[in-house]
């Protein structure tokens, strides 16, 4: 098959001119441009004009040829309603509880009972765990003898003062009779001060026995865990039968947390961090429920940000309730925070507005009329977004507004035109020569 009789392999690009060009160079090398040099006498100045003549003809039928293999476009077309318009900023985050207690062990020893089990929820004061408590009850037990014998101890050192009060009151009296030596004398007041000390060593002995069972006391306490809040138990880190070693650090047993009250802690651009205020509004949603929003109010920013690859990200917090239970410790949500917001309003979309920007408030569309007639019309907006815009005057709801153009598909060929106009019918073989 000729060249001129496929058009749906001449693949041109660019203007209308070098279309042309590459369809004259198909062309008068094909069938056509043959038989019009056959045709056109031999001399020099017949092949001039002849030339010239082709040219032109070849170049006018590459033309037409080229533009009806081209595409064209076409007005989009849409409609002026009325709905929410928001602008936001946009972030992924994570839920975590908002109040929560790692529970952890005071005292080493193997955790004898764990009474708790992944999602038991508790109350505050509630029994947790129990760790082996014969170590412990043991100190208390010697405690308890070592204070009995200097309670014994002290009885003996108090009657010994009370003697020793007696015999020097006595020396007291009969040296005033001077019926008896200073030596006497001073060793009943020696005797009686030696006494009095002693007892109040026993006294103290007694005072420090007392408190060191007091403390064993209290960590033979800490062997019986109990829930240091109301909440529900989300993680457990050492199982039953397994020895803690509380020396070195406080081991954690458990998680208890409460569940009702979720934080969502959101990971922010640097861009954005700036359009963001504390106690804007905020909402999200998960993967599980995307039709259902969970709100709160932006709560705090932390200051120290992170880096993740080589984008710096800022967390954001704010918390949500969860009585009813539907959300869970890490899960992820896609939040908005809301920089402005407003309720079932005239909008448009953006694509309407002619040199659309951020932060501009006035614009031009291009209405259409029911006739197809184009106005050009001024258009203020207020709130929008990336997608439309709060239609604050100029249009009204229910107008069609241009917003850009589509592609319209075209026939491929000259005789698949003329077919779709009416034309005659048959298959398309395309540009014929005429003998």
């Amino acid at each position: 098959m000729d060249a001129e009789t496929k058009p749906a392999e001449l693949k041109l690009g660019g203007d209308a001119a070098s279309g042309a060009r590459a369809a004259f160079d198909r062309i008068a090398s094909g069938t056509i441009g043959r038989r019009i040099k056959a045709f056109v006498p031999t001399t020099r100045r017949n092949r001039m004009i002849a030339a010239a003549i082709a040219a032109a003809l070849v170049l006018g039928l590459a033309y037409w040829w080229w533009q009806g293999t081209g595409s064209t476009t076409t007005a989009l077309i849409v409609t002026v309603t009325r709905g929410d318009v928001e602008d936001n900023v946009t972030a992924l985050g994570n839920l975590q509880p908002r109040d929560y207690v790692d529970v952890g062990a005071q005292v080493s020893g193997q955790l004898d009972k764990l009474h708790v089990d992944f999602g038991t929820k508790v109350k505050k004061g509630d029994l947790l765990a129990e760790i082996d408590e014969q170590l412990q009850s043991t100190k208390v037990v010697a405690d308890q003898a070592q204070l009995k014998n200097l309670r014994a101890q002290q009885a003996e050192r108090q009657a010994q003062l009370e003697l020793a009060r007696g015999q020097y009151a006595r020396q007291k009296i009969l040296k005033a009779a001077k019926a008896t030596s200073e030596d006497a004398y001073q060793s009943a007041l020696s005797a009686m001060r030696s006494a009095d000390a002693a007892v109040n060593s026993v006294k103290a002995q007694i005072e420090q026995t007392n408190s060191t069972l007091k403390g064993d006391q209290v960590t033979l306490g800490y062997t019986k865990i109990y829930a240091p809040m109301a909440g529900t138990v989300v993680s457990i880190t050492t199982k039953q039968g397994q020895t803690i070693n509380a020396n070195q650090q406080a081991p954690v047993i458990l998680r208890v947390a409460d569940l009702t009250t979720m934080t969502v802690w959101t990971q922010v651009s640097e861009a954005d961090v700036p359009k963001l205020k504390v106690g804007m509004d905020a909402y999200f949603t998960i993967l599980g429920a995307p039709e259902k929003r969970w709100r709160g109010k932006l709560k705090q920013i932390l200051p120290t940000p992170e880096s993740v690859n080589n984008v710096v990200l800022y967390t954001a917090l704010f918390d949500a309730d969860n009585k009813s239970g539907e959300l869970m410790t890490q899960m992820t949500a896609q939040v908005f925070f809301v920089i402005a917001g407003k309720a079932n309003v005239v909008n448009v979309p953006v694509a309407a507005l002619q040199g659309y920007k951020p932060g501009r408030k006035r614009f031009k569309a291009t209405v259409v009329s029911a006739s197809g007639a184009r106005e050009e019309r001024d258009v203020t907006i207020g709130v929008a977004n990336r997608v439309a815009a709060e239609v604050v005057s100029g249009l009204n709801e229910g107008e069609r507004v241009v917003a850009g153009t589509k592609p319209t598909s075209t026939s491929t060929s000259p005789s698949t035109q003329r077919n779709r106009q009416g034309g005659a019918g048959g298959g398309g073989g395309g540009f014929r020569g005429t003998p």
